[in-house]
């Protein structure tokens, strides 16, 4: 499986995997299975960072680095076309412009998207994965 991590499944691998479904543990420690997270994330994190939202274990460029290795992922790169792709996206689909770049961005990479947020997970155009199972 060819997967994208949203944002809070990234995070929950490093510091909440109990968040984590076990099949989706299965996904992620299979490496047969390519990971891939996307900038837009980082991006996503450091804002909770300075919102005092999540504390993560270690300065945010260690953790990236740190989990990058970890999951054995790649980063995929917000191009032109998956942030024109972001806001041409079937609709209804909600205003989040970190969840459109993700919807695009698996869309666009052919991307299965992890995640536990009900509006992707209902949304029948673009495939997903709840990481709670």
């Amino acid at each position: 499986m060819n997967c994208l991590l949203d944002t809070h499944v990234w995070i929950w691998s490093q510091e909440a995997i109990e968040n984590i479904g076990p099949n989706t543990l299965s996904i992620l420690k299979d490496p047969k299975n390519s990971i891939c997270i996307s900038p837009i994330s980082t991006l996503e994190i450091a804002r909770l960072i300075q919102l005092k939202q999540i504390l993560l274990s270690g300065s945010l460029k260690r953790w990236v680095s740190r989990s990058v290795n970890n999951l054995l992922c790649r980063t995929i790169p917000i191009s032109h076309d998956i942030a024109m792709k972001s806001y041409s996206l079937h609709e209804p689909f909600h205003k989040d412009p970190v969840d459109r770049i993700l919807v695009a961005s698996a869309l666009y990479e052919e991307l299965t998207l992890l995640t536990a947020d009900e509006r992707i997970l209902d949304y029948p155009y673009v495939k997903s994965y709840n990481a709670k199972k």
